[in-house]
């Protein structure tokens, strides 16, 4: 689950859009990724289908994400050898043990397992993409470019539910102007 995690975190994905990523939406010489489609859970099984705004979107990877995808990648082609005829295989990145979809109660309770063995305070998963968002624009990138790496329809949803970062960003806006103007 490590290069899930910090895929999450990295780059904003929607829990869905992780579990519908595939290795062919990968290009990890590039170091991008495609947001093609999303896995939904409707009662009874789950289908692939269009990301949330209704078109997909391209990423650009992290030095760590690719890196993290690479020794993914190592040892999901391990695990498939052993389990040979066990594998189904549908090109899934985040995978169940069996290759089949990782399902998102099982991605939620892997999740809390994981936080309370490193002794840290139980958030939700989908807090990783709003780490994301709220690292990138205390770090001053732009909000337009936070609005199109998270998939938001309208930089207006992205302004609204970081506008509490956005307040700390005065005194920066202060300061470049007394630096244009001299």
């Amino acid at each position: 689950m490590e290069a899930l995690y910090i895929v999450a975190v990295t780059a904003g994905l929607r829990r869905g859009e992780l579990q519908g990523l595939k290795w062919d939406d990968l290009d990890l010489e590039a170091g991008t990724l495609q947001v093609r489609r999303t896995l939904s859970e409707p009662k009874g099984g789950y289908i692939f289908e269009a990301p949330k705004s209704g078109k997909g979107r391209s990423v650009r990877l992290t030095r760590r994400a690719t890196a993290a995808l690479r020794s993914h990648r190592k040892r999901q082609l391990e695990e498939r050898m052993k389990l040979a005829g066990l594998w189904t295989d549908h090109g899934l990145v985040f995978a169940s043990g069996v290759g089949t979809p990782l399902l998102g109660g099982n991605l939620n309770r892997s999740f809390k397992a994981t936080l309370r063995r490193a002794g840290l305070p139980e958030v939700r998963f989908h807090d990783l993409r709003h780490t994301c968002a709220t690292l990138l624009l205390r770090q001053g990138v732009n909000p337009k470019f936070v609005q199109e790496l998270l998939g938001h329809a309208d930089i207006t949803l992205t302004l609204n539910v970081y506008s509490h970062v956005l307040p700390d960003m005065s005194d920066a806006a202060a300061g470049a102007m007394d630096d244009a103007l001299g």
